[in-house]
């Protein structure tokens, strides 16, 4: 069985998007894969019982106990390999990892971003593509190296600016369509 661990910071509803695919599409039997844990660095995440409530094994740890990034990804590696992943996917999980860590899962390490990268990597995406005039925005789902918000790119999807959108009405409607590409983009993973 290939284990995949997801890691969340809040409600995660990505990490539910891809569980419920899983479970849908019975990817246990047909692909001999299982989402296998759920780690939060927030004991208040709301993904910590939606997980819970399906049998996953979850476990949370504390970023804010630790003296450095490093000694927290070192930590955090060691939380994950007890699971022996053949995929680790951040869905939510907001913080950003060194280069120890990244190295360590590359390769098998998948991202989500609400942009249509390379455009708008980092923090405030719609806020910005709103700013810049965009007609189309989006979200995308790569490969995690140790540039933020880069990597070789798996999945996109396109979401028009409609007049008078908000940033909050677009993020809604881009977080709809993640619903859609990340488990898809976990699932081709596993082909």
């Amino acid at each position: 069985m290939k284990n995949i661990v997801i890691l969340i910071s809040g409600g995660g509803s990505n990490m539910a998007a891809i569980v419920r695919t899983a479970e849908r599409e019975d990817w246990e039997r047909k692909l001999g894969v299982r989402v296998a844990a759920v780690l939060s660095n927030r004991a208040d995440a709301g993904g910590l019982a939606f997980a819970q409530a399906r049998g996953i094994a979850t476990q949370v740890l504390d970023h804010k106990g630790f003296g450095s990034r490093e000694a927290f990804d070192a930590e955090l590696v060691r939380c994950i390999d007890a699971y022996a992943p053949a995929l680790v996917v951040l869905a939510g999980f907001m913080r950003i990892l060194s280069a120890g860590f990244v190295d360590h899962y590359l390769g098998r390490l998948l991202n989500i971003h609400p942009s249509l990268l390379p455009a708008f990597p980092g923090l405030h995406t719609h806020e910005r593509a709103l700013a810049a005039g965009c007609r189309f925005v989006g979200a995308t789902v790569h490969q995690v190296t140790s540039e933020l918000d880069d990597g070789p790119i798996l999945e996109q999807a396109a979401v028009p600016v409609l007049d008078g959108d908000t940033a909050q009405a677009l993020a809604a409607r881009v977080l709809t369509q993640e619903h859609l590409i990340y488990p898809r983009a976990v699932r081709r993973f596993f082909k």
